[in-house]
């Protein structure tokens, strides 16, 4: 709440017409927050009249409004909605008596807006100057005055109603009441308020106090309420509100709440005729659909990942700790989650998925087809089963495809929805909207595509114009990329799977494969001509089993952890060792890391292995720029490993690293700085001198601390958090890390198995971005 001492009364004297629930919780709130000089109320039932003057709440009281009217400048009308009109009538009278100014602000907290209206129109011959429609999106399942909570508005939603003949400074101070007492204030058109609110609140009551009334009517039903469940009586709970209130509403609201319950209607009897039919795919998708989109919606409507990033304070705390010594197995790889969903859904027939890894990123792009029409069963410690649809077979989403802060998802969902027959829209979180986007709109509409990116950098939201409008499909290009990046290349594939001819992808060095391999694993045929890669259009895909293996980018934290480290050995188990991943084992052994492969075999498609790492005397290198692309998400923690290694490491050809989820060149380099390392920013890469001992090469000694201790700025960046984690390991003091709550877009679970094998974080939880080379 609100500290009282910093508020200056917003008002002279309010008025409280109706001291139940919501009025006498306003008054209260109003009292602790001291935002008006009085507060008087006016309620039928005299005795909370005089228990709350009594109690110092309320100034005046009365059951007659004149009595206490003179000189409010807001009225606050909190009685069934009903009784508003009688209650305008009671204004009216006393403001053509000269005892209430003509521009004094009336509002209301009634659950309905129209009728509201309505009743002001039937009383005052022109709508008051000072009527502000309102209603706080607030309640508990006890009413009355003795039910008060000043508290009770705190983080719920105000709507305002703006009406055309409202004095707009009304509206100012009535927003700034709401706020004052912990609400968040939104405005809404009435006729709309009143559709969403039968919807989402007046038809679950509807359904809640019918439900219970179906049992209490039940020959057994001493029996059924004796044994019903939790989510009988969470659900039934709101069954025990005023039933004169909802009574009023129900009436108030007719039109709305009948056209609701119609159309729930329609959905009752379709999930009634698939439990006959024993449909089983089909009950699932619904099922599946609805419990992910309970929790994806609060995602969507607050633009936030998955992970609630709003308050941005979840840290680490980290103390030094020298060696790490154990077998473990890391979660499965994003790159390939990601597309496994893709093209199970595109495919016919059912996919099985193991090894999922049910990270925000990955999880938004399940969400995505979930919203397509897609029935997918899990995740289920990491398995999925995907009822495919065909090539033809996704269906508009009703709302924007909100893709968190995966830029992978936007990206490769770009060249998909580019070639289907509907619109679609694609959204992210603010990180992921300040994404450069062009990089794949230009060559999809090179393809025919029709697709607008936001403001002057291209980025998001994208608006896709579908194929029906457009009025012939796609026809496949031979695109030169600029840069090598696996997503630009998977969007184009993916956009040439319905292209009319030949889409060749050309890119300047070798990027990661994974969605050529899975094409070829789903059926599609995929020509590979050195860096040329082709598909012709007009294809199917055919489910089958996907076992994804560990992630190579979550495997290198802890490669380098080992290395930099004292008397340490970890072996990292079945981790996926495509080559076009490798490139951060290529790199870590021309810097003299002690690493080697083990159990090596293939798994869906990609070679896997067993991955051992010890203690190792680094040495600083030029790194070879063939390697970049093999390696880009990989070298945040790199540059830690260069910081502890012998002599200077030279980054160059990596200006990919500067449209990351941050800046990753900028931001590594201000907190290497921080722990004492040596470092200079170049236009498209890093210089580190490293402050590794020179010792005996054939005898390992890291002992020694290379950084000091200080506070990292993680810039919410899920792979700057983990690389600064790792480096603890040769701290001689705390590194505290700010903003880490989004490692959970990769990596969840990160700090509980790095403790596993003996680091030392603290996660400091103080509220509750991806890879574009995906």
């Amino acid at each position: 709440m609100p500290n009282t001492s910093t508020l200056q009364p917003l008002f002279n004297q309010v008025c409280i017409i109706g001291l139940g629930l919501i009025g006498a919780s306003l008054a209260q709130a109003i009292k602790d927050n001291g935002l008006s000089e009085r507060l008087v109320a006016v309620d039928r039932h005299l005795p909370s009249i005089e228990e709350a003057i009594a109690q110092g709440l309320l100034d005046a009281g009365s059951a007659v409004l004149k009595d206490v009217i003179s000189g409010s400048d807001l009225i606050v009308i909190a009685v069934p909605v009903q009784a508003v009109q009688a209650v305008f009538a009671d204004i009216k009278t006393v403001m053509d008596n000269g005892q209430l100014a003509t521009d004094c602000i009336i509002t209301d907290v009634c659950s309905t807006k129209v009728n509201i209206i309505e009743a002001a129109k039937n009383v005052f011959s022109s709508l008051p100057v000072g009527l502000v429609p309102a209603h706080p999106i607030a309640g508990a399942e006890n009413s009355g005055y003795h039910a008060r909570r000043a508290e009770l508005f705190v983080n719920h939603s105000v709507i305002i109603c703006e009406l055309p003949t409202t004095n707009y400074m009304a509206i100012i101070k009535l927003r700034q009441l709401w706020e004052a007492v912990g609400a968040s204030v939104m405005t809404m058109e009435a006729s709309h308020h009143d559709s969403i609110l039968a919807h989402t609140s007046h038809l679950p009551h509807l359904l809640a106090f019918n439900l219970v009334e179906q049992l209490a009517s039940h020959d057994d039903n001493l029996d059924m309420f004796r044994y019903a469940a939790g989510g009988f009586r969470d659900f039934t709970r709101i069954a025990a509100s005023d039933p004169k209130m909802w009574h009023d509403i129900f009436f108030a609201n007719q039109s709305a709440i009948v056209s609701a319950l119609d159309e729930y209607s329609v959905y009752l009897q379709d999930i009634r005729q698939l439990i006959i039919d024993k449909d089983s795919t089909a009950l699932m998708g619904i099922l599946g659909r609805a419990q992910a989109a309970r929790r994806h919606f609060g995602h969507m409507l607050a633009s936030t990942p998955y992970t609630d990033t709003s308050a941005m304070s979840a840290s680490y705390n980290i103390s030094p700790s020298n060696t790490v010594v154990g077998t473990i197995s890391i979660p499965g790889d994003k790159s390939i989650s990601h597309r496994s969903i893709m093209l199970g859904s595109l495919a016919e027939g059912v996919t099985q998925v193991t090894g999922f890894l049910e990270g925000e990123d990955a999880l938004a792009t399940l969400q995505a087809f979930r919203d397509m029409g897609v029935t997918i069963e899990g995740p289920d410690n990491g398995k999925l089963t995907i009822h495919g649809v065909g090539m033809n077979g996704l269906k508009p989403s009703k709302t924007p495809l909100y893709m968190g802060n995966s830029g992978t998802s936007m990206r490769l969902l770009a060249g998909i929805l580019a070639a289907q027959a509907f619109d679609s829209v694609l959204i992210g979180d603010a990180s992921l909207n300040k994404r450069p986007m062009e990089r794949v709109a230009a060559p999809l509409r090179a393809m025919g595509a029709v697709i607008q990116s936001t403001g002057h950098n291209g980025t998001s939201p994208l608006s896709i114009t579908g194929r029906d409008n457009v009025g012939k499909p796609l026809h496949g290009i031979d695109y030169n990329m600029p840069v090598a990046s696996a997503q630009i290349k998977s969007c184009l594939l993916l956009a040439g799977l319905w292209a009319e001819g030949t889409t060749t992808v050309t890119q300047p060095e070798v990027s990661r494969d994974h969605t050529e391999r899975m094409l070829s694993a789903f059926g599609y045929p995929v020509t590979v001509e050195g860096n040329r890669i082709s598909v012709e259009g007009g294809g199917k895909l055919t489910g089958g089993n996907i076992a994804v293996p560990a992630d190579i980018s979550s495997a290198a934290f802890f490669m380098v952890a080992a290395a930099i480290s004292q008397d340490s050995e970890l072996t990292l188990t079945q981790v996926g060792v495509n080559p076009t991943r490798t490139g951060i084992i290529d790199i870590l052994k021309l810097m003299n890391a002690d690493i080697s492969l083990s159990n090596e075999t293939h798994v869906g498609g990609e070679p896997v292995a067993d991955v051992t790492i010890r203690s190792s005397n680094l040495v600083g290198i030029e790194i070879p720029e063939a390697l970049v692309p093999l390696a880009i998400d990989e070298f945040p923690v790199l540059f830690i490993a260069a910081s502890c290694a012998q002599g200077r490491t030279v980054l160059t050809g990596a200006k990919e690293l500067r449209v990351k989820e941050s800046d990753r060149i900028a931001v590594m380099a201000e907190g290497l700085q921080e722990l004492g390392i040596d470092c200079t920013v170049t236009d498209d890469g890093l210089i580190i001198e490293g402050k590794g001992s020179r010792g005996d090469n054939s005898e390992v000694n890291n002992s020694q601390p290379v950084f000091g201790g200080g506070h990292i700025v993680s810039h919410h960046d899920h792979r700057i958090a983990m690389s600064f984690a790792v480096a603890s390991l040769r701290a001689s003091k705390q590194i505290s890390i700010e903003g880490v709550e989004t490692v959970n877009t990769s990596f969840p679970g990160f700090a509980e198995l790095a403790n596993q094998i003996g680091m030392a974080i603290q996660v400091d939880k103080g509220a509750d971005n991806s890879i574009d080379n995906a």
